[in-house]
């Protein structure tokens, strides 16, 4: 990236339609907001865009779709949890959803970007930090399984190929879920009404979390 001017350091911060200017090396809980999350997720596509449908399977409808599993694989899960599982590619509003391999390539400075995005992401909602080894586990497993899905219904891989990489889903049926690619507006709205719902269940439970 360019300096901004002679002499000034690289610009590292994003300004956002909220107004917010987020610093992708040092990101405040304060700059970030849940209309921009929406925004931005549901303007990036999950396969890099090679998914077939009329539009693009977004990383929010994928987050939507692993949080719906999530809840199922652990149904007296908190809202605490639920909204961890909604938010675990929320880093992706700003940096993209880069498929497997390109990280690979990448390397460890990838992984540090986005990992300090969802550290500054987490405070913002009042969530831990860091998530408990279990909640990860299970928050991982629910993601595959919409990886999986989506691999097997969207993106043209084999049911073999699938498997190799993100395991074959024992118990789940995915004619349950929706993964029929949806419009940007939809998709936006479609998270913001979750995560509404998630954090009224929270403001119940904690009235104290009150956004």
């Amino acid at each position: 990236m360019a300096a901004d001017r002679a002499g000034a350091p690289p610009r590292a911060w994003q300004r956002m339609l909220s107004g917010r200017r987020l610093d992708l090396l040092d990101p405040s809980p304060l700059d970030i907001e849940i209309s921009d999350i929406a925004h931005g997720l549901a303007r990036v596509a999950r396969w890099n865009g090679q998914t077939s449908g009329d539009h693009a399977f977004s990383v929010a409808q994928h987050s939507l779709l692993a949080e719906a599993l999530f809840s199922e694989l652990v149904p007296d899960a908190p809202a605490d949890a639920r909204l961890a599982a909604l938010l675990h590619d929320a880093p992706e509003y700003v940096i993209g959803d880069m498929i497997s391999p390109f990280k690979s390539v990448m390397g460890g400075s990838y992984k540090d970007c986005e990992l300090r995005l969802q550290h500054a992401i987490h405070l913002r909602f009042s969530l831990p930090v860091e998530l408990g080894a279990a909640l990860r586990k299970e928050i991982k497993r629910a993601d595959q399984i919409a990886a999986y899905f989506e691999a097997t219904l969207l993106a043209g891989f084999s049911t073999a190929e699938a498997t190799e990489f993100f395991g074959r889903p024992r118990g789940f049926n995915a004619e349950r879920f929706d993964l029929t690619p949806r419009s940007v507006t939809w998709a936006q709205k479609a998270f913001l009404k979750r995560y509404a719902a998630i954090e009224k269940s929270r403001r119940q439970k904690h009235p104290e979390y009150g956004n």
